[in-house]
């Protein structure tokens, strides 16, 4: 998978992409991460990438011909589609744009090949986003100073979708929201840690009966913290039998 992003502060990327599963996994070949300063798409000495934003108020915008010459360019202008290959996907990262979920990672690790806009100050103008930009993409209902931390995070949630990455494919699978439910709790040693004990059922080695737990356990946890995600009709009809008919004694004790 290739990821190329573009920023006017490429540093931030450096000790990210040197470290833990992405630095591995870049390491390895499996995955490719360009960062790429956006001024070098300037073409005024004083590699101008913001101005005052028309009808005034405050801050500064981002002057679309440095974006639209810079996606272009790293989209291979129109040369891809000559060659018959598919150009990279646009994202722009924005907190107007489709909520990040475990659903969107997965569709956009399916396109291989993405380019990442970081927007700054007041964000970008509108004509960029018109012009270059296939989606909006964001990380929550909140404003950041810029879409790096936000590429950061997607870059994370993607690595973890290429074969190879995470050793094993299971702790992938495993993950919160990958069936609807958060994940179930985990342990580790010492067996009690200030008077709490270790579940007795992850001790007996009885994998079957750590299945149905565990199972149960993710359905707790999503009831006790985000029980929104159990009204979605989708993710009850994931449930297994013994969930569907916890969920309903849970709703039962709630009404009475």
């Amino acid at each position: 998978m290739r990821v190329q992003v573009l920023t006017i502060f490429p540093e931030l990327f450096a000790p990210f992409l040197h470290t833990s599963l992405v630095g591995r996994a870049i390491e390895k070949g499996i995955l490719e991460v360009g960062v790429h300063d956006l001024r070098a798409w300037t073409e005024d000495r004083h590699r101008s990438v913001d101005d005052e934003p028309y009808g005034g108020g405050g801050g500064m915008v981002m002057t679309a011909p440095p974006w639209l010459r810079a996606v272009r360019g790293l989209s291979g202008a129109g040369s891809a589609e000559e060659k018959g290959q598919k150009r990279p996907w646009r994202v722009l990262m924005s907190p107007q744009g489709a909520r990040l979920d475990d659903a969107k990672v997965r569709e956009l690790a399916g396109r291989e090949d993405l380019i990442l806009l970081c927007g700054r100050y007041e964000g970008i103008d509108e004509r960029v986003r018109e012009l270059v930009v296939d989606e909006e993409v964001s990380i929550g209902d909140y404003v950041l100073s810029g879409g790096e931390l936000p590429a950061l995070v997607l870059i994370e949630a993607l690595s973890r979708q290429i074969p190879g990455v995470v050793q094993l494919a299971d702790s992938v699978e495993q993950d919160s929201f990958r069936n609807g439910l958060l994940d179930h709790p985990h342990y580790t040693r010492p067996p009690v840690v200030e008077g709490l004990a270790v579940p007795e059922v992850l001790m007996g080695g009885n994998h079957a009966a750590i299945r149905r737990w565990r199972d149960l356990e993710a359905l707790r946890a999503t009831w006790t913290k985000r029980p929104d995600l159990l009204e979605r009709p989708a993710v009850r009809a994931r449930l297994t039998k013994e969930q569907a008919r916890a969920l309903a004694e849970l709703e039962r004790v709630e009404r009475d």
